[in-house]
């Protein structure tokens, strides 16, 4: 099993980079947190990968650091998740967005995600509620869940997309309230 690749990037795309190591190029599937943080073609990465064997393929699948990694191997243990849809999840919010929307059987969460409807979101919140809860009760401060999704509705009450209001998100500090994370996140938008 391939567990991380070091090399240069040849191509890049919205779902995938390649990546050259010792003369071969391996097509690494990445989220768009990923994409954003992996270089320039010609530039050196270094990625964790989950290896994927299928009848009919062999896919790799890269993140910047091991707690992305393990969610990933995580969400890939629920029933009916598969590495796309485990991919899209991880691509549309934080891993602490997600342990709490998991942790605090926030299903409503979850469905707004693409893809994943009430039965997908119960599944994950019944299978993974115990494994995320431990890593919460650890966590200190951070926002609440509630304040995520009110601050989300309201940008998109503002006219901007889900996808560019979650991206924004990602970026703007999880300690903050409602009406911080809100003017964080225009400044982010407005800076495009």
């Amino acid at each position: 099993m391939i567990g991380s690749i070091r090399g240069k990037i040849i191509q890049k795309t919205d779902k995938f980079v390649l990546v050259e190591t010792g003369g071969v190029g391996y097509k690494v599937n990445i989220s768009p947190d990923v994409l954003s943080k992996a270089g320039k073609i010609g530039e050196d990465i270094f990625l964790f990968v989950h290896t994927h064997i299928r009848e009919d393929a062999l896919d790799l699948y890269g993140f910047m650091n091991t707690e992305e990694l393990t969610f990933f191997e995580m969400l890939l243990g629920v029933s009916g998740i598969g590495p796309r849809s485990a991919l899209a999840i991880l691509g549309i919010a934080s891993i602490q967005t997600l342990r709490k929307a998991i942790g605090t059987s926030d299903t409503s969460y979850l469905t707004k995600i693409s893809g994943i409807g009430r039965k997908t979101a119960e599944k994950i919140v019944i299978e993974l509620r115990d494994k995320v809860a431990e890593i919460n009760l650890s966590e200190k401060g951070g926002s609440s869940l509630r304040d995520e999704l009110d601050a989300l509705e309201a940008l998109k009450s503002l006219g901007y997309s889900q996808n560019e209001a979650r991206e924004a998100l990602k970026k703007v500090s999880p300690d903050t309230n409602t009406n911080t994370k809100i003017r964080e996140a225009l400044k982010i938008l407005g800076g495009k």
